[in-house]
C-alpha cells in the first residue's frame, strides 16, 4: 500500500480545506462535502488525513506561535524586533498575559482544529467502511491517531486542565468541561499506542514526514516522561532506539535543507519552497535579521549562550556556533554584525543563507521544524533512567549525545582546527550521583534542544525551585499563575461549562 505523494496530497488537502476563504483554518476539512459521503475512496482518505497534518505547519509565523509559548516565555530567547511590535508576544516575554493573549488564543485553536481534523479521519473510518481499503484505512487511522495525541500532548502542555475530544460532536457535546491532565495523558497514551501498532516505520521518500512507529513510540515515551512514569519512559525510549535511528555526525546536518528527513528524524514538520499555495517555512523570516529583509524576532540570551560548555583554553561546545549567531562568527557566509540583534545574538537553527532563499522570498524557507529527533529521545532515556535509579543506563544514553556533539570537529571541516576533537571538549559523564547527574542531564538538554521551541516546559516540569531560578530575571513571573497559560477568553465565552 503506497500513500499518495505528501507534498502533492497536502496540497490536495488545503485546495479541499481553502475553498472560497483566505485562512484555511477556519474551513471545515471536508469542504462541501459530508461525512458519510466523504470517505469513499482511498484517494479522499488520504486528503484527509493529509488535511490533518495542516495545523502543524509554520507557514505563518503569527498564527504558529509555539516559538513565543516554548522559548520565549523562557529564558533562552526574547522576543526581539521592534518594542511594540507584536505587543502580545511581548506580553508573553514579561509575564503580563490575559487570556485574550493571541498567541494563547492562536495555539488553542490551531491544536484544536488539528484535534477535530485528525477525529473526522477516524470517526470516517471504522472498520465497517468497505469502500476504503483495509489497508489504506488502518494507515490513515493511525496517522491520525498519533497525530491527535500530538496535539494534545502541546494543548495539556500548555494550558494543563483541557476539554477532551474523541469524535467529531454535535454543538451541545461541545458543551464540554475541562478534564484533569492526568485524564488527557491517558487518552495521548492510548492513542500513541494504537498509532505504533498500526504504523509502518519507514515510508518511502516520497511519504516523508508521515507519523511512523518511531514517532508513536517517541511521543509516548516524552508523555511518560511528563508523568513522570521513569522506568517505562526510559524503556519506551530504548524501544526507538532499537528502530535504527541514528545521531547524524554533524549535529548542524539536523537544521539543513539538504540534509532535511535523515536518519535521526523522528518526526519531522514538513516545509517547501516554490509552491502553490505556499507550504515554506515562515520563521526564516521572522527570525532572520532586518538587514536581510527579516523581522529580528527570536533573539537568544546571554543565559543560553553561557549554557554550552567551554575547554580551559575557551573551545566552545560547536552547537553553541551551530545554533546561535554571535560577534566574531560567519552568519551563513557573512560577517555577524551585532547591531542585528539587542541581546548579542540572533538564532540560526530556522534559517537558511541568501544563497538557498533570497531576501525577496524571505518567508519561504525550506527548512522542516524538528518536532521530535532521535537527540532528544536519547535525553529522555537519561533523564528517565536517572530518576529511576539506574544511572549506568542515563550515562551511556547521555554520553552518546555529547560524544556525537564533540565529534562534529572530525566530519565537519568547516570547524576550525576539523580533524581533531580539542582536548577536554565535552568529555563523557561518569558520575553515579542522582542529584549531580540530574543537573547535568538537564544543562545537556538544553544545549542539545536549543531554540526548538521545548525550554519553557522544561523549565515548568522541572518544579518551582528551578523555575523560578530560571526565570528570576522576571519579577511578573509567578509559577502558580504562570505553570501553564491561560483558557483562551474566545473558549470561555463559547463553552460555558469552562
Amino acid at each position: 500500500m503506497k500513500f499518495q505523494p505528501f507534498a502533492i496530497g497536502l496540497l490536495g488537502a488545503l485546495a479541499l480545506a481553502t475553498a472560497g476563504c483566505k485562512d484555511f483554518l477556519e474551513q471545515p476539512v471536508l469542504g462541501q462535502y459530508e461525512a458519510g459521503d466523504f470517505f469513499t475512496s482511498d484517494t479522499n482518505a488520504q486528503l484527509a488525513v493529509n488535511s490533518a497534518y495542516v495545523p502543524l505547519s509554520f507557514r505563518d509565523a503569527a498564527s504558529n506561535a509555539l516559538w513565543v509559548l516554548g522559548d520565549v516565555a523562557s529564558d533562552d530567547a526574547v522576543k526581539g524586533s521592534n518594542p511594540g511590535d507584536q505587543a502580545d508576544f511581548e506580553s508573553i516575554d514579561n509575564f503580563t498575559i490575559t487570556p485574550t493573549n493571541a498567541a494563547v488564543e492562536a495555539q488553542w485553536k490551531r491544536y484544536y482544529d488539528g484535534v477535530f481534523k485528525a477525529n473526522v479521519v477516524i470517526d470516517g473510518l471504522p472498520e465497517s467502511n468497505t469502500r476504503v481499503s483495509p489497508d489504506v484505512r488502518k494507515q490513515a487511522v493511525g496517522q491520525a491517531q498519533f497525530l491527535r495525541a500530538y496535539y494534545y500532548f502541546q494543548l495539556t502542555t500548555l494550558y494543563g486542565s483541557i476539554p477532551l475530544r474523541v469524535k467529531v460532536e454535535t454543538p451541545e457535546e461541545l458543551q464540554s468541561p475541562a478534564l484533569p491532565q492526568a485524564a488527557i495523558y491517558a487518552q495521548i497514551e492510548a492513542d500513541c499506542q494504537a498509532a505504533a501498532a498500526a504504523l509502518p516505520t519507514t515510508w518511502p521518500a516520497a511519504d516523508a514526514g508521515r507519523a511512523t512507529k518511531g514517532a508513536a513510540l517517541a511521543l509516548l515515551a516524552k508523555t511518560y516522561l511528563y508523568e513522570k512514569k521513569w522506568a517505562l519512559a526510559a524503556s519506551t525510549a530504548q524501544a526507538v532506539g532499537a528502530l535504527g535511528y541514528v545521531l547524524q555526525p554533524v549535529f548542524a546536518d539536523n537544521f539543513r535543507a539538504a540534509t532535511k528527513n535523515n536518519k535521526e528524524t523522528i518526526f519531522s514538520v514538513q516545509h517547501a519552497s516554490n509552491l502553490s499555495p505556499a507550504q515554506g517555512n515562515n520563521l526564516n523570516q521572522w527570525f532572520a535579521p532586518r538587514p536581510q529583509n527579516g523581522y529580528g524576532f527570536f533573539l537568544p540570551t546571554k543565559s543560553l549562550v553561557d549554557n554550552f560548555e567551554r575547554t580551559s583554553a575557551g573551545v566552545v561546545d560547536p552547537r553553541l556556533d551551530y545554533s546561535v549567531g554571535r560577534a566574531g562568527q560567519s552568519f551563513f557566509g557573512v560577517p555577524f554584525d551585532t547591531t542585528w540583534t539587542t541581546t548579542g545574538f540572533v538564532s540560526k537553527k530556522h534559517l537558511q543563507p541568501l544563497t538557498e532563499v533570497p531576501s525577496t522570498t524571505k518567508g519561504d524557507g525550506g527548512l522542516n521544524y524538528q518536532a521530535i529527533r532521535y537527540g532528544e529521545v536519547l535525553l529522555i532515556e537519561a533523564e528517565a533512567a536517572n530518576e529511576a535509579g539506574n544511572s549506568a543506563a542515563a550515562l551511556l544514553a547521555l554520553n552518546q549525545v555529547r560524544k556525537r556533539a564533540r565529534e562534529s570537529y572530525l566530519f565537519d571541516l568547516t570547524l576550525p582546527g576539523a580533524g581533531t576533537v580539542p582536548a577536554g571538549l565535552l568529555p563523557n559523564i561518569t558520575t553515579t550521583d542522582q542529584n549531580l547527574l540530574r543537573d547535568l542531564i538537564r544543562r545537556e538538554r538544553r544545549s542539545e534542544l536549543a531554540l526548538e521551541f521545548h525550554r519553557f516546559f522544561d523549565v515548568i516540569r522541572y518544579g518551582e525551585a528551578y523555575a523560578r531560578q530560571a526565570l528570576s530575571t522576571q519579577p511578573n513571573f509567578n509559577y502558580a499563575r504562570h505553570r501553564f497559560y491561560p483558557i483562551p477568553q474566545s473558549e470561555r465565552d463559547t463553552n460555558k461549562k469552562l
